[in-house]
């Protein structure tokens, strides 16, 4: 709360105040006026939610009964490609005239729950749901009245549209690059060992099956656990692995930001990269183009998720996909060879 005050006491104008607008901007949005800025409607949106004021819906007139906001439930704005997947989504709705308001769960099975059913539904036409915590089994839970697209790998086959990205395939194309480049013994580092469903999971999955194209075994000692995917996870499974004094000559990391950790440590100890060492992350997060060397990656397609995420959800809110099934889609996928696996002329930052 702001103020000190009840959810009582909360007026229109403490609203206008804290999103530095008119009362009758703040009505305005209320009533769903059409010539509001998405930047303006916002910040009012925003504020409303900060204050916690309650505006009564049923009064807005509802010529169209929506707000023009759609809510991204991501777990963590600390991983990379979350942020850089809630830019993209923002651009995306932006250019359809849509605002978007971002909810972190943390990842929590508890808190995923918790925003989906709160009562910040009510001011969303949407939900663009990043689901970590839930599972498969769970499946029954996100079937609410608003409007919703699934994104990422946990739940398949659900109530709602999906959008995801081509995980076994990309990730078997990535260990395929290492493996084309005469490395034979990757690590697979970034896996989840009971997980099936799940980004670790289907990493692995393209993983082996990349070794099985080739004709080599699967070894376990290759594989390497990092249960959270930031950057001091890496450097931590990272020195782990130099500890053992298990032998390899290449990672396949499953996402971007435990590649830099590991690339990192791989150096401090006097490891060459790619020399001694290929390394391929996924995600083709920023960073990658401006590491030293350079960090080859996959460009798992996260402005093609993020476009069609967001027609795909319109397309329900607005009627269009009513008598649609749910729908699921993969995003096209690319390697992006760099200097951390050899390639020529990718040492020094991309233009």
């Amino acid at each position: 709360m702001f103020g000190g005050k009840d959810d009582m006491a909360i007026t229109m104008r403490d609203v206008a105040q804290v999103a530095s607008v008119s009362i009758k901007t703040v009505s305005n949005v209320i009533n769903d006026h059409p010539n509001i800025k998405p930047e303006t409607r916002r910040r009012v949106l925003l504020a409303i939610e900060n204050l916690g004021y309650q505006p009564n819906l049923s009064a807005r007139g509802l010529r169209s009964g929506r707000t023009g906001v759609i809510s991204l439930i991501i777990p963590d704005l600390k991983n990379a490609y979350f942020a850089e997947l809630a830019d993209a989504v923002m651009t995306a709705a932006s250019k359809r005239g849509q605002a978007v308001i971002i909810e972190q769960s943390g990842g929590e099975r508890d808190r995923e729950l918790e925003i989906l059913h709160g009562p910040r539904m009510r001011m969303v036409d949407g939900v663009l749901y990043s689901v970590l915590g839930l599972g498969q089994e769970d499946v029954g839970l996100i079937d609410i009245p608003t409007p919703i697209v699934l994104l990422g790998e946990r739940i398949f086959n659900g109530p709602a549209d999906h959008v995801t990205m081509q995980n076994v395939e990309a990730s078997e194309a990535a260990t395929g690059h290492l493996l084309e480049l005469g490395r034979s013994r990757p690590l697979a580092f970034g896996a989840h060992r009971n997980e099936v469903i799940g980004s670790a999971g289907l990493r692995l999955e393209g993983y082996r099956r990349a070794l099985k194209r080739a004709g080599l075994p699967y070894r376990e000692e290759l594989v390497v656990d990092v249960q959270t995917w930031h950057r001091s996870d890496g450097a931590h499974a990272m020195r782990q692995v130099l500890a053992s004094g298990v032998t390899f000559d290449g990672v396949v990391a499953f996402n971007d930001s435990i590649a830099l950790g590991a690339m990192s440590v791989l150096q401090y100890a006097g490891l060459k990269v790619p020399d001694d060492v290929a390394i391929i992350g996924f995600d083709d997060i920023d960073e990658t183009r401006y590491s030293l060397p350079t960090l080859s990656t996959v460009d798992p397609g996260r402005p093609q998720i993020a476009e069609t995420a967001v027609r795909m959800l319109l397309e329900r809110i607005n009627g269009e996909a009513a008598d649609i099934a749910p729908r699921e889609f993969e995003a096209s996928f690319r390697i992006v060879p760099r200097g951390s696996t050899g390639e020529s002329g990718a040492s020094f930052p991309e233009s």
